[in-house]
């Protein structure tokens, strides 16, 4: 289990698994942010913080639910659909807590080309 948030701490979260790899995307949202994303299934991802706390910023085809907080500005988390029509939760690594960048693997993904 890692414990996340942004760094007001107005969205907390819990996300249950183990990072094998985070991806590093850069279409115009993903890289103007920095993130780096752990996608797990949307029920392995709990909230600890209002759903309501968060705001929600969508763009381009709509599908993915970018989430951040309208008090300090971090995006801790986005929500969507995978290819399969699973729902899944788009966690930013770089919002949790006692965990080591360096030792994550990262694929780094072409987002600008879709």
């Amino acid at each position: 289990m890692h414990k996340g948030s942004c760094h007001c701490g107005k969205i907390a979260f819990e996300v249950e698994g183990e990072i094998g790899t985070a991806l590093a995307c850069n279409c115009s949202i993903c890289q103007r942010k920095g993130s780096l994303l752990w996608f797990v299934p949307r029920d392995h991802f709990h909230l600890t913080t209002p759903e309501d706390a968060a705001s929600t910023y969508d763009f381009n085809k709509h599908v993915i639910h970018h989430k951040f907080c309208p008090a300090c500005g971090i995006h801790p988390y986005a929500e969507g659909v995978d290819p399969k029509g699973n729902r899944v939760a788009a966690v930013n690594i770089r919002c949790l807590e006692d965990i080591d960048l360096a030792a994550i693997p990262v694929h780094h993904y072409d987002g600008r080309a879709l």
